[in-house]
Formats: C-alpha cells, structure tokens, sequence
C-alpha cells in the first residue's frame, strides 16, 4: 500500500521533470533537509540555451516590481490545507437546503489556497474562469500573502489579518507599494488559475482603467501574447459616473484570454431585433436577405476586378444564373448608387457552388443580387459574436443592482454584475452540452453561480461552476450584519439559495441543477507527525498510532482524499455497508474508502470483490497484525488492478 501525500502537488518538482524530459544533462542532485532531491544546474542549462540566453547587467525587455519572484515562488508552495464540507450550508440539485448531491461547488475561504488545492484535481479541466477582483482604487481591501512560510515540512502560510480577523488589508494610495502590492496579489492567483484553464479555454477579467496596463502585462507574461484576444468595453453606467475627475465615466474594461489557439467560440443566440429580420421562408426554413454587393472598404471593382462580373435573373422567380438565355434574360452588375463600378462579397467560383442561396430582385431600374442568409445551418441556429463594445440597458449598474434586491431585498451588496452579461460570456464560451466547468475565484454576491444557472435553463445546459470567496467579515454597522449575515459568504450563499428557487419557479425546469456543495478551506485532516515524521522524538512516537487531528469526520477524510486522487469534488457519493463497516463509492465504486476501526479481513475481502480503481483505508485500522500481513495478497487474489492507498 503506498501512503497519500494529503498535500497540493509540488509544481517545482513538476517542473524539473518537465525540463529534464528537453535538458537531462541539467538535471543534478542537491540536499535538502537531509534528503537527496533532483535539482537544475543553471549552468549547464544557460549552456544549453546560450543563443538565446540573455545574463548579467544587459538591457533588455521586461516587467518587475518589488517581490515578483517571491509572488511566483508563492504560486508555486504546495499546501497541506484541504476542504471541508458544510452539510448544512448545502443545498441540493432540487434548491432544498441540507442536499449534497449538487455538482456545484462553493468554496469559503483564501482563494490562492483554494486554487492550490484544486490545482491537482482540476487541472486543465476548467473551460472559463471569470473573475471581478479588487480594482485597486485606493478604498480596496486586498489579500496580504505571507511570502515567508516554510517549503519544508508544508506547513503552509499562516498569513496576515487586520483587526477583525480577516486575511486582508486596506491599500490606500498613500502606500508605497500601492501597485506593488495589488501585483503581488494578483500574479500568484493568475499563474494558478491558468493551470486550472482546459486547453480550450477562456479567462475573462473585470477591471477598470486604474491597474489595466499592469494587469495586461502581468496576463502577457502568463497566458503569452499571443492568447490575448480582446480588451472589451463593458458601458455600465448609461448616464456616466460624475464622481470621476474630467471624465464621466460610463464603461469598464473586460480583458479577455484564451489557453491556447484550441479555444472554440459558441456565439450568442441571436437577439429579438434581429430574429424579426428573418420573416421570409422556403423549403429550407426561414432567412433574410443580404445584399451581395460589398459594402464599406475596397468596395470597388478596382480593387478586385475578379470579383465584378454578371449574373442573370429571372424576373419573376428571382432565380440566379452565372450564363444569359431565355430563361435567365435580365443582367445584373454591382453598380453602386452613384454609378460606380462596386464588386461583390463573393468570388465568382464561390457564386457557382452557391446559387441557390442568392435571389435577384429589381430595385429602381436595375436588379440587385442578394444572399439567403438562413437562420438555421447544419450546426443548428445561427449564432453571432460578441462586439468589442458591449452594451445595453441589461449590462448596466442600475439594472444589476435591481435585479440582486429584488432577490436578496434590503441585505445591499455594492456593484453587483450584471446577471445578463455574465451569463452572455457563460453561452457565448461554453457548450451547452459539453458539461463545462465555470470558475469565479474573486465571487462576492456570486453573480457567476446566478449566472450559469440561468444559462443552463435558456439552453438545457449541464454547465457546473466553482466558486471561491473568502468569508470577509460584515461591519455590525451594516444593515446585512443587523439581518443576520456575518460575512459576504453568508449574503452570497443565500443569494445562491434564493437565485435557484426563483429561476426554478420562473422556469418551471426540473432538470437544472438549482444546488451548490459548501466547503471550507481548513487545516489538514492530518497531524503534524503525518507530513515530518522524522521530526519527532522517539518518546512521542505514540502519537504516529493514529495521525488523523481528533475532530475530523469520516466524511472530511473523504474530501481529502478525493482531492489527493484528482477526484472531481462533484462526484457522486454513495455510502455503503460491507461487512459490517461503513465504506463510502465514490462516481459509481471508482473509488472505496473504509475509515472505519478495527477492519478485519472479511471487509478487506468484501472491498476487493468491488474491483474499484482505488481502494483508500487508515494506515491504523487494520483489525490486527494479521490483517496487515494479508491485505496485499487479498488484493492481489481478488481485484490486482485496484490502487491501494492508506493514509
């Protein structure tokens, strides 16, 4: 039986394998606390890279601030803190409170530690990540990460709170480091979730004008320039926003990236001013027409002569031909208005192979050509992209802000997003069909999780999101604090709750997911002695009989071990009685996990006979030595192939 790590991978080491697969001869040994580990020698791999190399005192290119490698090197440190499941805090797939069959997840808690948690598990699985972080304005409050903690052991950060107990600062323009420190926050936080991104995916990015250059400097340096793909207005305030100097502000900024060039946009459905335009129908469903003629830019017949030649008409039918006779007796030219020489949009080769989509029609005292443009292709129904600038009363402040009292009444949140614009991004990245994961890591009120709910319900969508918010603490001030909320988890998990049964009752669909699993982001399930054995005095080695923290339940030494296994935290669960104990299946037996005491051969035996991918027991449970001592050979007889672990 091998012994789970129950700590988030290690990426420096995932590094140097990757580096030893291109360079193995800079690949050598280095002590560290008394162990022999694989290491880099720069030397050598300078020597490797020396056409390309640039060192020393040099000019050249790049983008620093104070602390940027200990940023990177803070992505970097694994972590031993896991999640926790709130039962209560849940809500099941129907809307009721207390379920956890839910394939959504909301997480509480620091989301760099959440991110380096999930890493493992979720990496390259996540298709869109959007997030609203803090925008840096000088009244922001914003993570304060302990660059200073222990590699070794993986103890993990203990981390910085203000006054109320909260891992976050206030960053006021009179900071020094005002910039310095909204960077330090923000690279680590990409670095990771760009991992998390499927090669096809998407990240999106809310930010104003005030940290946008950076923030486009940092994504380059991440995701590489060549996977920007736009710096999208988003007008928010139709009216403006008189509290900015100079200028009344009326939009933000949306950054938008892609993993890799393997990203597919799904478009947008067609709105209703444009679907009335399609009132014409044949045989091959509704359309409208578009003229042929080009429009616009290097529109005349100069500028490509081979795209100016004739078509010919019937006059009444309106049917289209490339060669004249007595059927087809009426000529057409892409004459312009004025009499110019124009082109058409198409060359004549592709005119040819699609004739029966054009139609001729007399206007004034010529014939004009035009294309069918059909509302339905062979991919269904045509869709459309977004614009670079996107707007509209549903993207405003206002109507956001409408929208989350109408849900969450007097209990204010300041700025919700726009439900509609979300959800637009959601549909426009993500196939409905495609059980796309969604990601907001900076959530707040939890607009995302709304969000994705109503896209399921407008496409019959088995999208699932994760969200993460840390549980910052509500003034007693507040009128939240006054109705019962404590932190912003609190408001968005109820927002959550409220969102589902409303979109339920409006929609009537029984089979989206309304639900959410809570978790929270805590200490290690296991003690001490579990990670740094060798630490230990001899007299305290008792305490190495049971290494699992006293207050830990079955089901959090579950969580653990799914994360640990790359097992999705939405996987079905099912709880179990063989032989006696108490075995949880997880996704239909691929995993069996028995933390129960005192587990004998015959529950060993009844396990193996499940042939499940792993098998997961205590390190401590085994009935007695005897049951140790047969275990691999139990396997062995009866299910080989299983993975045994033990923790």
């Amino acid at each position: 039986m091998d012994k789970l790590s129950m700590h988030s991978a290690d990426i420096v080491d995932e590094n140097i394998e990757k580096i030893g697969k291109l360079f193995p001869n800079a690949i050598t040994e280095r002590e560290v606390d008394g162990k022999v580990k694989l290491g880099i020698d720069f030397d050598v791999l300078k020597q490797e890279l020396s056409k390309e190399i640039v060192d020393g005192p040099q000019e050249r290119y790049q983008f620093t601030w104070p602390d940027k490698k200990k940023s990177i090197l803070l992505a970097n440190i694994p972590t031993t803190k896991t999640l926790r499941l709130e039962r209560e805090k849940s809500v099941g797939r129907d809307g009721k409170s207390g379920g956890v069959d839910s394939e959504n997840i909301y997480i509480e808690g620091d989301n760099l530690e959440a991110l380096k948690i999930l890493r493992e598990t979720y990496l390259g699985k996540v298709k869109m990540i959007y997030i609203d972080p803090p925008y840096n304005t000088g009244n922001d409050r914003i993570y304060k990460d302990d660059y200073f903690q222990k590699v070794a052991g993986y103890t993990g950060h203990s981390g910085q709170t203000d006054e109320e107990g909260n891992r976050l600062v206030q960053n006021t323009e009179s900071n020094g480091r005002f910039h310095t420190d909204w960077l330090n926050m923000m690279y680590p936080r990409l670095k990771l979730a760009k991992d998390l991104l499927a090669e096809n995916g998407v990240m999106f990015i809310s930010i104003d004008d005030r940290e946008l250059d950076n923030l486009r400097k940092v994504c380059a340096e991440i995701f590489g320039e060549t996977n920007f793909v736009a710096d999208l207005t988003v007008v928010n305030n139709l009216k403006g926003r008189n509290d900015k100097k100079y200028i009344a502000r009326a939009n933000e900024r949306l950054l938008m990236y892609v993993k890799s060039d393997k990203f597919i946009e799904h478009g947008l459905p067609l709105g209703n001013n444009v679907l009335k335009d399609y009132s014409l129908e044949d045989k091959r469903g509704k359309y409208r027409l578009l003229e042929l003629r080009k429009r616009g830019g290097a529109d005349l017949r100069k500028d490509r002569p081979n795209m100016y030649y004739p078509f010919f008409v019937h006059e009444k039918t309106g049917e289209v031909s490339l060669k004249q006779d007595n059927y087809y007796n009426q000529i057409a030219f892409p004459i312009k208005s004025n009499g110019d020489e124009g082109r058409w949009r198409w060359g004549i080769d592709n005119a040819e192979k699609r004739l029966s989509e054009l139609y001729g029609k007399k206007v004034g005292d010529k014939f004009n050509i035009y294309e069918k443009d059909y509302l339905e292709g062979d991919d269904g129904a045509r869709r459309i992209r977004p614009k670079s600038v996107l707007s509209g009363a549903a993207y405003s402040t206002d109507v956001s802000t409408k929208e989350y009292r109408a849900i969450m009444g007097k209990v204010d949140f300041s700025n919700p997003k726009s439900i509609t614009l979300l959800s637009d991004l959601i549909i426009y990245a993500t196939s409905p069909d495609e059980n796309a994961i969604v990601m907001d890591f900076f959530s707040g009120s939890a607009t995302t999780a709304h969000a994705t709910i109503r896209s399921n319900i407008e496409e019959n969508g088995n999208r699932r999101y994760i969200m993460v918010q840390i549980p910052e603490k509500i003034a007693p001030s507040e009128d939240a604090y006054s109705a019962g909320y404590r932190t912003i988890c609190d408001i968005a998990e109820e927002r959550i709750r409220k969102s589902g049964q409303l979109e339920m009752k409006n929609s009537c669909k029984t089979n989206v997911d309304y639900g959410f699993r809570c978790f929270k982001v805590d200490s290690s399930n296991m003690k001490n002695v579990y990670y740094s054995p060798g630490e230990l005095m001899q007299k305290t080695l008792d305490l190495a009989i049971d290494n699992i923290k006293p207050d830990r339940t079955p089901e959090d030494l579950l969580f653990q071990v799914m994360l640990d296994l790359g097992i999705l935290l939405s996987s079905k669960i099912e709880k179990k009685v063989l032989a006696g104990k108490k075995v949880f299946s997880v996704a239909d037996g691929y995993l069996l996990a028995c933390f129960d005491e005192k587990v004998t051969e015959e529950v060993v035996t009844a396990i193996a006979k499940q042939h499940p991918y792993y098998a997961v027991f205590r390190d401590s449970s085994m009935a007695d030595s005897s049951v140790a001592a047969n275990f691999e050979q139990i396997f062995k007889t009866y299910s080989p192939n299983t993975v045994r672990k033990v923790l």
